[in-house]
């Protein structure tokens, strides 16, 4: 199964940008389709009230609760003393697995960790680059799992992703997602470093193609286990999703050995991506 761990969706009312705007899904879905993708994780936009705005996200999950799963969109200061309660609602009424924050709006909080400590979910994290929270978020909360996605850096920090690597090295609760990485180099590294285990396949859609986003994971070349752990089984285990008898992943990086890629001719050239 494919699925896709990182797609805005939903009403958003600042009117700024695309980011904060209503975001339809009817693109979204056609491409993914067409790019093979099973399902997909949906987050609200920008709001400037994410409880409305997770609820406008419910509606599209409980619509197609065989295509989309949901993550509560909290903002750490704004929702600062409700986000015990936001979150119950979420993962209670909705069923959603998982928290969505992101630096643009605050630097993520204790009393969000704590959420996700209390509901067993994982907490996907925007830093922009401030990769430097992971080693506070590692050891402080060793039980809860944190995706920060795009290496790290969307705005392409080169040394905020390449510092990203180490701390999935090093932390076996952070994470990162595909989306929007552009240095390819750094993706192969990440993978072949820290292990498949440790990334996920992500689109950011609607803004990002679904389908050119996978296609930066086929081209890594991966053995077909440690392909399926990022575009799907990475995510459903996270999220405890994950059927009960699923073999726990091969946790060292070492393990992480893509497969050959054959030649124009059709000729085993023992060439690696990574």
């Amino acid at each position: 199964m494919i699925i896709d761990c990182h797609c805005h969706a939903g009403p958003g009312d600042g009117l700024t940008g695309p980011w904060d705007s209503d975001l339809a899904l009817a693109r979204y879905s056609r491409r993914a389709a067409a790019a093979g993708i099973d399902r997909t994780v949906l987050l609200a936009a920008f709001h400037s009230d994410y409880a409305r705005a997770n609820a406008a996200v419910a509606e599209l999950v409980a619509a197609q609760p065989e295509r989309y799963y949901g993550l509560a969109f909290v903002h750490a200061a704004r929702d600062r003393g409700r986000i015990g309660t936001m979150v119950r609602t979420a993962v209670e009424e909705y069923g959603f697995v998982g928290i969505k924050v992101h630096r643009h709006d605050a630097p993520i909080s204790g009393e969000i960790c704590e959420a996700a400590r209390t509901f067993g979910i994982p907490v996907l994290y925007d830093p922009m680059g401030d990769v430097h929270v992971a080693e506070l978020l590692a050891t402080q909360y060793p039980d809860v799992d944190f995706i920060l996605p795009h290496l790290g850096s969307f705005g392409d920090q080169w040394s905020a992703q390449l510092s990203l690597i180490d701390h999935l090295v090093r932390h076996p609760n952070i994470y990162t997602d595909t989306s929007g990485i552009r240095r390819f180099d750094l993706l192969c590294d990440a993978v072949r470093r820290a292990g498949p285990h440790k990334v996920l396949f992500g689109s950011d859609g609607p803004w990002l193609h679904p389908g050119l986003e996978l296609h930066k994971v086929r081209l890594l070349g991966l053995k077909k286990e440690d392909e399926a752990l990022i575009l799907g089984n990475n995510f459903l285990r996270l999220a405890g999703l994950a059927p009960a008898d699923a073999p726990p992943p091969r946790g060292a990086a070492t393990d992480a050995q893509p497969q050959a890629i054959p030649s124009s001719k059709g000729k085993d050239r023992h060439e690696r991506v990574l």
